[in-house]
């Protein structure tokens, strides 16, 4: 195992799935610019290595993130904030292709639940919160919160939890759509870890295509989103690993994919 210890974060690669820890304890994980940056920086060219099949991202200290940097934000003027475009680049995390699985432990508030929602799986632990206080500090969500959390939990709920700024908790995370799984907090790793391993050993293609097609769902028509699918399978024959896989279930055997 490989570990490199940046300032606002904590990488570990253990064959095919990277970890990256969230680590700026002091202000509870706070996502600033400068801890965006490095995340991007590594996770960026790790998402071409055909060798890394899943990315988990984490906080540190019973804490997943609980929210953005408020005090880089305060004193910003709104024609700077428009001129940076500022939260924008939060987008290349969400567009990595490589699986991104969310490990929730505690608060995952404002900017921590957007980044939660940016990822493909959500797995919280038992004492997990989350939430959109945005609003309590006469701003809104800017990372992406009115829009992914109304695709995932539906108006209602959205408009509940945006509008007040209340907190919910995994159990009710879990029954609204927001979270994959929920698991007690000293299982949380395990699971991960499981559920990492299995996204990663399967073949790269496949499971980029159908994440790609999943996300297409929310984007576009049914008839537009059917006729993409069907791209996509198509596209798959192409592969080793459509031949691999294939093969294997008909001999009765384990396959060996091989990112091909």
């Amino acid at each position: 195992m490989n570990e490199r210890k940046p300032h606002h974060i904590v990488v570990e690669r253990d064959g095919a799935v990277v970890t990256v820890h969230l680590h700026r304890p002091a202000v509870r994980n706070a996502l600033s610019s400068a801890l965006l940056d490095e995340l991007l920086g590594a996770l960026a060219p790790l998402d071409e290595d055909p060798a890394v099949g899943c990315f988990v991202v984490t906080g540190s200290d019973g804490v997943f993130a609980a929210g953005a940097d408020i005090a880089e934000m305060a004193d910003r003027s709104a024609p700077e904030m428009a001129q940076e475009d500022y939260f924008a680049r939060w987008e290349e995390f969400a567009a990595l292709r490589t699986p991104k699985i969310a490990a929730v432990d505690g608060y995952a508030l404002g900017g921590g639940c957007e980044l939660a929602m940016m990822c493909d799986i959500v797995v919280a632990s038992d004492r997990a919160v989350f939430g959109q206080p945005e609003v309590l500090l006469g701003v809104m969500p800017g990372i992406g919160g009115t829009q992914r959390l109304t695709r995932l939990v539906g108006r209602a709920k959205a408009m509940d939890l945006i509008l007040t700024g209340r907190r919910m908790n995994a159990e009710a995370a879990e029954r609204a759509g927001l979270v994959s799984r929920v698991v007690p907090t000293a299982e949380l790793a395990g699971e991960v870890a499981e559920i990492a391993a299995t996204v990663a050993g399967l073949g790269r293609a496949a499971v980029r295509a159908a994440r790609e097609a999943v996300d297409q769902s929310l984007e576009v028509g049914l008839s537009h989103g059917l006729r993409f699918e069907r791209r996509s399978f198509h596209a798959l024959f192409a592969t080793e690993d459509q031949k691999e896989g294939m093969r294997a279930f008909l001999q009765k055997r384990p396959p060996t994919f091989t990112g091909r």
